[in-house]
């Protein structure tokens, strides 16, 4: 987290300062390393924080502050976007208060029991458990941590083992969820809200208000997920929004098809009406494939392979982040109101996928997955042998 801190901090100065275009590069390089340590890192560490009846609400008030920063950012744009010509340095330069609120939260934390009895420091790990339990009885936790480190300490490879056959379920689950969560088609919502509402025939300004209100719209929806993951579980709310989020994208893909001719605008009832659309669409997400996204990789794998799990799962997020966001102008051009059907046919796959193949890890302790979870459903079962598999 403090590495994340010092990436952002380095590339707001340079984006803000920046004279030439290199130094804008440099700076956006320096943004995406602050993001990668920070995704890679904060989910984990409230998943090994976090009580297992208490998990899903409290990781997901990560995704709900990543909303409140989409929508705090697009607030920015608007307001600085008619300050010229320094309006662009403002924004950019803003990302710097988060940085530093980062840097000093990170100071002021405590490490997580397993990380610290991992890293033998038992006692301080029982310390720290007790803690953030705010009770003295945790010996079962506790134990239950102890006899996972033990395990985990004798892979000597973790990389290696994630390779194994009884660790193909959680990596694929966790790796094949980011990329299920950037090709619902929320990146080309939320980054390129303007674009497409300008295409519409939406003024520029106009254009910008529709993306803050689309951030809002997903800052509130996440307290959905925060109050209900807890209570009717992940896959619930994963196959719910699949289908509200098929209808919502269905509808508009079918209104652009028949409404948005040559003249790259559509009568202003049907405008209203894809922006409601959008809305509703926005709002499946931020309560289910968004937040469950970052939820589910960093609570399904072992402490022996959470680590390096987790970081195929992020890294995956990260590629499709870059793919979507570098063909979607392209695709939208080419494809114009195509492309909604073109995310239609991947959210009806996310779907299935939730609905057949994905096992519910509501309430179930982190370290109890495999047990619990994984050696017990119908298609993930098998990859399991009875024995004990030999350590890698």
């Amino acid at each position: 987290m403090q590495m994340a801190a010092a990436f952002f901090f380095v590339g707001v100065i340079l984006n803000t300062a920046a004279l030439n275009l290199p130094m804008l590069i440099i700076g956006r390089l320096c943004l995406g390393a602050g993001v990668g340590f920070g995704n890679q890192a904060v989910p984990l560490f409230i998943s090994e924080i976090a009580p297992a009846k208490y998990r899903g609400g409290l990781n997901i008030c990560f995704q709900m502050l990543i909303t409140v920063g989409i929508l705090i950012a697009n607030l920015v744009n608007y307001i600085t976007t008619n300050i010229h010509p320094y309006g662009w340095r403002i924004s950019l330069g803003g990302a710097a208060l988060p940085a530093i609120f980062l840097g000093l939260g990170s100071l002021l934390i405590v490490e997580t029991p397993a990380s610290l009895i991992e890293r033998d420091h038992t006692e301080e790990g029982l310390r720290v458990l007790k803690k953030i339990r705010g009770v003295e009885d945790v010996e079962k936790e506790y134990g239950e941590i102890l006899q996972a480190t033990e395990t985990a300490k004798k892979i000597k490879h973790p990389f290696k083992n994630l390779m194994k056959r009884s660790s193909f379920p959680q990596l694929f689950c966790g790796t094949i969820l980011q990329v299920f969560q950037q090709f619902t088609g929320i990146n080309v919502i939320m980054f390129y809200a303007p674009v497409l509402f300008q295409t519409m025939g939406i003024s520029g300004d106009a254009s910008l208000l529709s993306a803050v209100v689309t951030g809002s719209i997903n800052c509130l929806s996440t307290l959905v997920a925060i109050f209900g993951v807890d209570r009717v579980g992940r896959r619930f709310l994963l196959i719910e929004a699949a289908i509200q989020m098929l209808i919502s994208q269905g509808l508009t893909g079918a209104i652009l098809a028949t409404q948005l001719h040559s003249t790259n605008a559509i009568p202003k009832l049907y405008a209203i009406i894809v922006v409601l659309l959008i809305c509703v669409f926005v709002s499946g997400f931020a309560w289910s494939w968004g937040p469950l996204g970052w939820l589910i990789p960093s609570e399904i794998f072992p402490l022996e392979t959470r680590t390096s799990g987790f970081f195929f799962a992020v890294s995956m997020n990260m590629i499709c982040t870059f793919i979507i966001a570098q063909a979607f102008l392209t695709m939208l051009c080419r494809m114009r109101s195509g492309i909604f059907f073109f995310f239609v046919a991947w959210i009806v796959v996310m779907g299935i996928f939730a609905a057949f193949l994905l096992p519910e890890t509501k309430g179930i302790p982190i370290d109890e997955m495999n047990e619990r979870v994984w050696k017990k459903h119908w298609f993930w079962r098998r990859f399991f042998d009875d024995g004990v598999e030999s350590q890698v």
